[in-house]
């Protein structure tokens, strides 16, 4: 499957090397792409993708006009890192130093892109567009926390999807590594510069020791002309603790999968999320939560609105080991449809294979609460304003913990730009 896809991008492999990217291309020409038979794509047809042909990367991106206020966020004022269709631009960067952290930039230390490649985990060897990404990826950033180290400001890296003479596809890597007692707040921001159909796929891995705590936001607003494919994969040793919310946007076409271990006893996960989706958009979030060791907990709520035609997908499964007694998991997808064209999925799934264990999850898909618009209106609130508060407060329900204050008003702005106007659009 997508033959035109992979053929315009690996060409003959005569350049690649170490042997990690030679593993990789031999088992994407053996695999290809996941097709209607693969469970984890059955909802998410690659059809339209695979026909395409994309250039590999981009020559002129260090050259590309990008606007800094096409990514500026309020309340961050620490280190940023900024990636123009995959590359690094150091022009629209800001490497401030900052005590216990280290960053290192992929293109610039070929030794670091290649021990990241070569430490794969072996879960990617069977997921297509990690091998992908380990074939071709040549930027990316490395952030490691020294142990015990608290970093005073939020770390923001961006993605910029600019526009240019051809449909790209572009690669990058994010990896994370926090020492024994460390704490990092990471904001993952994707925005675009201007119209393009260029592919995004984007692998982020991260590993947290024994009581190291990791914040991260990710802001998902890319041009919604471009498919956007993101793997995103955390260790979470003893006592330490991931804190994720995730706003999903922009993008024509969007796969998310967010997969988490908890290996270390008393490691915790937070993860709250929303996605909003119109026109005919697709979001796909694949939640993989495991359960590995005594007295984890993970704690998920995801909420997803969907107008016109679009479709969301939302996967959360939860797996408790065995071994890992005293577990306590608790999943919630609750879901908004706004027109009658627009579908969701949500299936979520958990298996316990452990005992003296708490666990529960759910799933609702509904529309407007009519007796709660009746009110509003009752009170001498127009009809759009009422739905744009309800909605918009389904939405916050789950955010409202982002932090700094500045950053969470402009995801409030950035949401509310989205919500429907009025019935039915």
């Amino acid at each position: 499957m997508g033959a035109a896809l992979l053929e315009s991008l690996l060409g003959d492999g005569a350049a690649l090397a170490p042997a990690a990217r030679e593993a990789a291309v031999a088992a994407l020409r053996r695999d290809g792409l996941p097709g209607a038979r693969d469970e984890a794509w059955k909802y998410t047809s690659l059809r339209a993708l695979e026909q395409r042909r994309y250039a590999d990367g981009d020559a002129a991106a260090a050259t590309r006009a990008v606007d800094p206020a096409t990514f500026s966020l309020p309340g961050l004022d620490g280190p940023r890192l900024v990636f123009v269709n995959g590359a690094f631009r150091a022009d629209l960067s800001d490497r401030c130093a900052l005590a216990g952290l280290e960053i290192v930039v992929l293109a610039e230390r070929p030794d670091a892109l290649a021990a990241l490649l070569a430490d794969d985990e072996p879960g990617a060897r069977s997921d297509a567009f990690a091998r992908l990404n380990t074939a071709l990826v040549g930027d990316g950033a490395l952030l490691r926390v020294a142990a015990g180290a608290q970093v005073a400001a939020p770390v923001h890296v961006v993605f910029v999807g600019a526009s240019a003479e051809v449909d790209l596809a572009w690669q990058a890597r994010l990896r994370v590594e926090l020492g024994e007692g460390a704490a990092l707040t990471l904001v993952e921001h994707h925005v675009g510069a201007g119209a393009h159909a260029h592919l995004g796929n984007l692998v982020v891995d991260g590993t947290l020791a024994a009581h190291a705590r990791l914040d991260l936001v990710q802001i998902q607003d890319a041009p919604e002309g471009a498919p956007l494919v993101r793997r995103s994969t955390f260790h979470v040793g003893e006592a330490a603790t991931l804190s994720a919310h995730t706003l999903e946007l922009g993008a024509q076409t969007m796969r998310h999968d967010l997969r988490v271990e908890l290996a270390g006893r008393g490691a915790r996960l937070r993860s709250r999320g929303v996605f909003a989706l119109h026109g005919r958009q697709h979001a796909d979030t694949h939640l993989d939560v495991r359960h590995r060791a005594r007295d984890t907990a993970c704690d998920i709520a995801w909420r997803g609105v969907a107008d016109q035609r679009a479709r969301g997908v939302f996967h959360g499964a939860i797996t408790i080991e065995a071994g890992a007694d005293g577990a306590d998991a608790q999943l919630s997808n609750k879901n908004l449809l706004l027109s009658a064209q627009a579908e969701i999925d949500t299936q979520p799934v958990l298996e316990i294979y452990a005992d003296e264990v708490k666990a529960a999850h759910g799933a609702t898909v509904g529309q407007l609460d009519e007796r709660a618009l009746f009110y509003l209106r009752s009170r001498g609130i127009p009809a759009t304003a009422a739905r744009r508060i309800l909605v918009s407060a389904f939405c916050g329900a789950v955010l409202g913990e982002v932090a700094p204050a500045g950053l969470r008003e402009r995801i409030d702005a950035l949401l509310a730009a989205r919500l429907p106007l009025e019935e039915g659009t």
